[in-house]
């Protein structure tokens, strides 16, 4: 039994080094071009080798994402893209490249040899068949299509070289379309998923309406909201960490490149110790269980499935009825540093006071419940709240919090979003 790489997404610089001290073992990334979420923030080159070094300076893998299909006039920016990335100093080169497009790998062999190539989910692999295809052309690892069943993957495992990697998707938000193949965005507003512009129409509301009477509208199921006919469920697959590992998979994906720090932490750390724990022992992961659902929940999500693994899934068990997120937990921000008095510094994300009770979510997976004693702002004029996103604050949490940790308000009503 192979014990799985835990793979984790990071928008951005902060949400990086989050993922690595949570207990990431690798984190893909985008650049400010070529990859397939253009909204997120992205890496500058200049962010991506500080976030390449922090990442390898603690034995933790960084993959970039280059995964568009791409057109004509993109060609000639990937290959410049990927000359700049190999020349890269060695401890701030990306670990992989992730590419989906035949022309676009053919360009990364091309410029720059040394670095590993990964084919993408978008690139549609069902079968042991495009595995074999894609490692005869020097292909590391291949992204399962979220479409396979835990079976299928079996199969192909035992049907492609050992030294072959697979990866899947365990966690995060499901696409719609084939492996995230959609044409509604553009369709509707003119930004391309395929280009990395996705609107995310799958979480629209839409009704039916019958040709020939136009301007009537018909709600599939009685509801005057009408219905969410493509909006999936987010796949969790923490109950299943034994029969994912017992399948030969190399690496465990999280989906979520647009997601808070808070999101990146807290998935982090609950799979890795779920992983760790059933490597030690399958009675350790069954005991520790409760833990792992109980965690899971302390982000933003859309209620869980189980995807394909299983099998097809019925519409009951995957299809989402609004599109609205469970939120357990308001995202407060991450501690930056102390400063030996007991103050932390922390760029405020969500609107906190002086005398609220939150808590703090460590690394090691304690979380504790603090008062804030005293706020001040970066000129230490006393505050009673945060009321600006992105404000600098100091923070008196009596001692209990250090760098990374992030900082979280319950809510008590499980609010949606």
């Amino acid at each position: 039994m192979r014990k799985p790489e835990l793979l984790v997404p990071a928008g951005s610089l902060e949400v990086l080094k989050v993922a690595v001290i949570y207990g990431a073992d690798a984190v893909y990334i985008g650049g400010e071009a070529f990859g397939l979420r253009a909204k997120a923030k992205n890496f500058s080159a200049e962010e991506m080798k500080e976030g390449i070094r922090f990442a390898h300076a603690r034995g933790v893998k960084v993959y970039v994402t280059a995964n568009i299909l791409a057109h004509n006039t993109d060609l000639p920016g990937v290959r410049a893209y990927f000359k700049e990335l190999a020349e890269f100093e060695k401890e701030e080169r990306p670990d992989a490249l992730i590419i989906s497009d035949p022309g676009v790998y053919q360009i990364a062999m091309e410029a720059c040899p040394g670095i590993e190539r990964h084919i993408s989910t978008q690139a549609n692999n069902t079968n042991y068949g495009t595995y074999r295809f894609w490692h005869r052309l020097g292909a590391k690892r291949v992204v399962c299509a979220r479409e396979l069943s835990l079976e299928e993957i079996r199969e192909i495992r035992a049907n492609i070289p050992d030294e072959m990697e697979i990866e899947a998707f365990i966690h995060g938000a499901m696409c719609i379309s084939y492996s995230g193949r959609c044409l509604l965005s553009n369709f509707f507003t003119g930004r391309d998923a395929n280009q990395g512009e996705c609107t995310h129409p799958c979480r629209w509301n839409y009704s039916v309406v019958e040709e020939t009477r136009p301007g009537e509208y018909f709600p599939v199921y009685e509801n005057e909201r009408g219905t969410f006919l493509f909006n999936s469920k987010d796949l969790c697959m923490i109950e299943h960490i034994p029969e994912l590992m017992e399948a030969g998979i190399d690496s465990f994906k999280i989906e979520g490149r647009m997601k808070t720090a808070l999101y990146a932490a807290v998935v982090a750390r609950t799979y890795r110790k779920a992983i760790d724990d059933y490597a030690e022992s399958a009675e350790l992961y069954q005991k520790n269980l409760p833990w792992y659902r109980d965690q899971i929940s302390d982000c933003t999500y859309r209620l869980f499935t189980t995807g394909f693994f299983f099998g097809k899934p019925s519409d009951e068990g995957q299809i989402y009825g609004n599109s609205t997120y469970v939120k357990e937990y308001t995202y407060l921000g991450v501690v930056e540093e102390t400063d030996g008095e007991g103050m932390c510094r922390v760029t405020q994300r969500n609107k906190f006071s002086s005398g609220e009770e939150i808590e703090v979510m460590k690394p090691d997976g304690r979380n504790e419940k603090v008062i804030v004693r005293r706020m001040t702002d970066d000129k230490g004029c006393e505050l009673q709240s945060a009321p600006h996103p992105k404000q600098i604050l100091y923070l008196d949490l009596g001692g209990a919090a250090e760098p990374y940790d992030i900082l979280r308000r319950k809510e008590e009503d499980g609010g949606s979003l």
